[in-house]
């Protein structure tokens, strides 16, 4: 079964990827968008990890800003590469091709389906998508999305990076009512990585198992820096959710984004009252937490051992 993934490829990316690709499914076709770092950096870190996984399904260049508004990046927060390390980091290799992902995703849509897109950054390629080929966007038949805060945000009191960093392209993807299923900042937070969890995939024995580890350690740090036991595995629980939905709980609800406000823009707004609102898409509320960790940590494991 062919799928889409959309990523600014950072490290869980990478891991989010890696869950996908173990799995039954097969990668179609990976679109890239600004959001862990700019575009210039998300395509080197695209190419630095096709190298070094050997992966071969291709890859195209998306949006480099957001619909509006200025570039967001979380540069502040995971380095220059959007991927802090402890050690080893992706190699250098030569430059991706140059392929255009709003072509790529359109001639995806017009084969046949099902139309099962993974999204892991800003929703900036997909809503290009929606309005210029509304046609097409109809044909999606599921878009599962690491983004959006039921409760609160991250990078703002509001708002979670991925809707912040480009909210109407957000609000484009819902107003043209794609099937959305969102996983977020919340349930994301439920699935932690400690540091003792990097030691099995250094401990794999494979070429890759240093890198990967140093990678792995690196995410894990941000949290453990700032005082907090373990880091939210954010996009590989969005990837578990595409992959294994049966762990999951999901349930229906109005989300809206909010567009306006130096404190509320990118803010979620999410309304599960039937006599409120008219249901436009679906949120994870539960996770089998072990299952999922297992599931990511496997992945990481396996390729360690390549």
């Amino acid at each position: 079964m062919g799928v889409w993934i959309d990523t600014d490829m950072g490290f869980d990316d990478i891991a989010a990827i890696l869950v996908v690709a173990q799995s039954d499914h097969e990668i179609d076709g990976v679109s890239l968008v600004f959001g862990n770092a700019s575009l210039p950096q998300v395509r080197r870190n695209a190419a630095g990890a096709a190298s070094a996984f050997g992966w071969t399904f291709p890859i195209h260049t998306g949006r480099a800003m957001p619909v509006l508004g200025k570039l967001e990046t979380a540069q502040a927060i995971l380095g220059e590469t959007g991927i802090p390390t402890i050690g080893r980091s992706l190699p250098e290799a030569a430059a991706l091709a140059e392929s255009d992902a709003f072509t790529a995703i359109c001639r995806w849509l017009e084969a046949d389906g099902p139309h099962r897109i993974l999204a892991l950054g800003p929703l900036t390629n997909i809503a290009a998508v929606a309005l210029a080929r509304p046609d097409l966007a109809a044909r999606v038949s599921d878009l599962v999305w690491m983004g959006g805060g039921v409760t609160s945000g991250n990078h703002t009191a509001s708002a979670e990076f991925n809707a912040l960093a480009d909210p109407e392209a957000l609000a484009i993807v819902i107003a043209q009512g794609l099937p959305l299923r969102m996983v977020d900042l919340d349930l994301c937070r439920k699935v932690l990585a400690r540091p003792e969890d990097a030691e099995p995939v250094r401990n794999a024995g494979g070429g890759k198992a240093e890198l990967i580890a140093d990678m792995f350690a690196g995410y894990i740090s941000i949290a453990i820096s700032r005082g907090r036991p373990g880091m939210a595995i954010y996009d590989p629980s969005a990837a578990v959710a595409f992959v294994a939905p049966d762990i999951l709980s999901f349930r229906p609800a109005r989300i809206d984004v909010e567009l306006h406000g130096s404190l509320t823009r990118g803010r979620t707004v999410v309304e599960t009252r039937a006599t409120h609102a008219t249901f436009n898409a679906q949120f994870a509320t539960d996770i089998d937490v072990d299952r999922a960790r297992a599931i990511i940590l496997a992945a990481l494991v396996n390729e360690a051992r390549k």
